[in-house]
This record gives structure tokens, sequence and C-alpha cells, in this order.
């Protein structure tokens, strides 16, 4: 638990300087571009429609999910799911990438993760904002359920947190991870319900899909946005959620502190 509190607290002492980088990554990358950053928003609505066609127009034919329309609850699961892959993806590279710099500068390694998950959240607001303005649209409105939205986001940020330290340690120290971990990504969206309902399956096969905490997310989001379930109805899979979140903090805190120091000699 030392090990975790002491990767929290360095990022909460260096919040000033997350924000920092995390807006001058993204200005830089887009520098070149016409649209600028612009891009930020356009990508995932362009992934958006790609899903719509073949999923909504192709397979299901624009039927809807237990009354819901097909377009809507896509968005609801495609919007997190956009944003923590591509995180994923990113920040379990992100000591890798830049540990050489760091090293020569005056801040813990253990905020270029969060560098990344801040980052990626500037497109990430204005996507459920446009997906709340689409539920909306189609006379959706969960009312007080939205309020857990807040909560949910608390869960993704967390987990997301806790995961790229665990996975940027492990990257740095072998290199073969990275390269999992893009796989991984690859097929982990066709095991959460995001392009399809799993509950239509067996109930012991969605209990074993449940035991991934980015199934407990995207639910949430949706449960936030359609309303039907509080977050504290289902205690067992909420303690579950944390336990696990919190563990692989615990583990990736410990790793990282253990092996910081000798992350140039990886190189």
């Amino acid at each position: 638990m030392n090990f975790a509190g002491q990767v929290l607290k360095e990022q909460f002492l260096h919040l000033n300087l997350i924000f920092r980088l995390s807006l001058y990554e993204e200005k830089g990358k887009y520098t070149m571009h016409y649209l600028g950053a612009l891009w930020q928003i356009l990508n995932p609505f362009i992934q958006i429609g790609v899903y719509w066609l073949i999923f909504g127009l192709g397979i299901r034919k624009g039927s809807p999910v237990d009354g819901t329309p097909f377009f809507l609850w896509l968005i609801i699961g495609l919007v997190p799911w956009l944003f923590i892959s591509r995180t994923i993806t990113q920040a379990s590279n992100s000591i890798f990438a830049k540990v050489n710099l760091v090293s020569k500068m005056n801040f813990p390694v253990s905020v270029l993760p969060t560098i990344k998950i801040v980052g990626n959240s500037i497109s990430l607001f204005p996507m459920i904002i446009f997906t709340i303005g689409i539920a909306s649209l189609y006379g959706i409105f969960s009312g007080a359920y939205l309020l857990q939205l807040i909560y949910y986001l608390i869960c993704l940020f967390f987990f997301l947190f806790a995961i790229t330290l665990l996975l940027s340690t492990l990257t740095t120290i072998i290199r073969d991870v990275q390269i999992m971990v893009q796989s991984i990504v690859r097929l982990l969206m066709y095991f959460l319900p995001i392009v399809w309902n799993v509950h239509n399956f067996p109930d012991f096969f969605v209990n074993i899909l449940k035991l991934n905490p980015l199934f407990y997310i995207i639910e949430g989001f949706r449960y936030s946005i359609l309303g039907g379930q509080w977050f504290f109805e289902d205690l067992s899979y909420m303690i579950y959620f944390w336990s696990l979140s919190f563990l692989i903090l615990i583990i990736g805190s410990y790793l990282h502190i253990k092996f910081r120091n000798k992350f140039v000699d990886y190189l």
C-alpha cells in the first residue's frame, strides 16, 4: 500500500505539470494538420460511422436492443471504448518512449501514463455530451441516473491509471508486452457489450465476461445514460471491480518503484 500511496502522491503533486504537458502534446500532435485538434473529435465520429454501417445496418438491419435504438446503444458503448483502447495502447508505451528524456529532468516517470490519459480525455468529454444529445433526440432522458456518470468516470480514470502504470512498467522491462497489449486490446472489444448485446448469451458465459473490469465501466455508462439501475444496486460487482482495480494499482506501483531507477538500462 505504501508504494501505491507514493505513486498517487506523485500524481497530485505534479497535477499542474501533467495538464500542461498533456495540452502541449495534443497541440503538437496536430500542428501540421489543416484541421488541427479537430481530428480528436473527427476520428471517433468516423469510427462510429464504420461500426454503425457494419453492425447496425449490415448485421442487425437497424433493429433496436431491448427497445433502445441500436445507434444510440452502440455509441454509448463505443465512446468510452475508443477512449479506453487508445489510452491503454499509448500509455502502456509512454515510459519507454520518454524515459530517456525524463531521466534528465526533475519529475517522476509515474506521471507519463497519466499525461496520456489526460491528453486523450480532451476528446472524451465532447463525445459524452454528443451521446447525451443523441439520447435526447430519441426522447430518452435518464433523469437522476445521469448523475452516476460521474461515478463511472472516476472508475474509468482510476482503472486506466492502475492498468497503464502496470503495463508501462512491464513494457519498459519486456518489449514484447507492448505487442501483446496491442493484440489483446483489438480482440477485447468483441468480448465487451459494445457492438452486440452479450446478455443474449448464456448466463455462465456472461458471468465470465463480467470478470473483465471494463465490462463494469461500459455497462455503467449505459445505466447512466439510459437509466434502469444504480451503481450501488449490484454491490458484489462493485466490490469486485474496486478490489481488482486496487490490486492492479498495488502490483503496478510496487513494480514501478522497484524498477524505475533501472529503466534507462532497459533502453
